[in-house]
């Protein structure tokens, strides 16, 4: 069962304080708050991402962008970013660094393509520490994606904490690329479903980064590390 314990209640009295300071008339920005992955893990999407290139797709690690695993991805009005910054922070200084493992290669219905992370009762729980804490500064007013809309679980999520992949739909992974087009990706899947990728590595840290229509970080605004790893 969730408890709001997970939370100190300095938190909630910040991000009270937080959301007064907003003008209702605030534009809302797409915030990704995200995993931090260890250099095994990097290292892996990096040599995926040159087979995904030899084939003709780039991916969105050779595009620049960070190596991440979300933990809570939703619209803030703009001007919230500070507290968002203050309760993250406060999160990371109660973890250390855990182990997590990257295994296997996946791809969606409408072509996305992920490295697929196991379950981890840590990352869970990063997860949710995390959507606990920020969800109050969440812009109630976003849209539902369309897609949303025909799985009940994941509307009521959506509607609950602002996105449909947190607690009981969370399911960590590694975005390597988005509506791909080229046909190449399929002979790419195959190799990968008779080779899957795997490393074992740590998360060392959460970031926070200003993300695109795909969840990729348009640019990182804080990064913490785990005690651990300073």
């Amino acid at each position: 069962m969730l408890k709001l314990a997970f939370i100190k209640p300095s938190i909630f009295l910040l991000i009270i304080l937080f959301n007064a300071s907003i003008p209702a008339f605030a534009q809302s920005i797409s915030i990704n708050v995200f995993a931090i992955p260890s250099k095994p893990i990097i290292n892996l999407i990096e040599q995926t991402s040159e087979a995904l290139k030899k084939q003709g797709m780039i991916s969105f690690y050779e595009k620049g962008m960070p190596v991440h695993a979300t933990l809570y991805l939703t619209d803030f009005a703009e001007g919230s970013e500070q507290a968002i910054k203050h309760a993250v922070e406060s999160i990371t200084k109660q973890h250390q660094a855990f182990t997590i493992t990257a295994q296997g290669f996946s791809v969606s219905q409408s072509n996305w393509a992920f490295i697929n992370l196991h379950y981890s009762s840590e990352l869970q729980r990063l997860s949710d520490e995390v959507t606990l804490a920020i969800e109050p500064l969440r812009d109630t007013n976003a849209a539902v994606p369309s897609w949303v809309k025909h799985y009940p679980n994941k509307l009521t999520a959506f509607e609950r904490y602002g996105s449909p992949n947190v607690f009981q739909n969370f399911q960590p992974h590694l975005t390597l690329l988005a509506n791909e087009k080229n046909p190449n990706l399929a002979t790419v899947n195959d190799y990968m479903q008779a080779h899957p990728p795997f490393a074992e590595g740590k998360i060392i840290g959460i970031g926070i980064g200003i993300s695109d229509q795909f969840g990729q970080q348009k640019q990182v605004i804080a990064e913490y590390f785990f005690n651990s790893n300073k």
